[in-house]
């Protein structure tokens, strides 16, 4: 069960800009995210991957947690997000992050937001 204290590092580390890095200290390695109804994917490898991926194609990312949940293993976070490409175009979106942890790391996450405001 993770602490108040450990979520709000992870938190921090997002709000920094370091995504990756965060995915890298905060999953297990046998992780999964699921993106509203998709599948899951699996693996921390590969979601760090797509974190770096992501970075290099924008120019800016702005990440805000406007609120979340602690309640035993289960956190909930709602992310505010502004992301800007090497183009100049800015897409924000609201999501809302599910996260079942294991110990005092994610194993478990699911994203809840509009696709239409995505296109990364």
């Amino acid at each position: 069960m993770p602490s108040r204290a450990r979520v709000d590092e992870f938190i921090a580390a997002v709000e920094s800009g370091d995504h990756a890095g965060a995915v890298e200290r905060y999953y297990t390695e046998d992780a999964t995210m699921q993106e509203n109804l998709a599948p899951p994917r699996q693996g921390r490898d590969g979601f760090v991957a797509h974190e770096r991926e992501v970075m290099a194609r924008m120019a800016k990312i702005y990440s805000k947690a406007v609120s979340s949940v602690v309640e035993g293993d289960r956190v909930a976070i709602h992310w505010n997000f502004e992301m800007t490409d090497k183009s100049g175009k800015v897409r924000r979106f609201d999501e809302i992050a599910y996260q079942e942890w294991r110990g005092d790391r994610i194993f478990r996450e699911r994203f809840f937001y509009d696709p239409a405001t995505v296109n990364v």
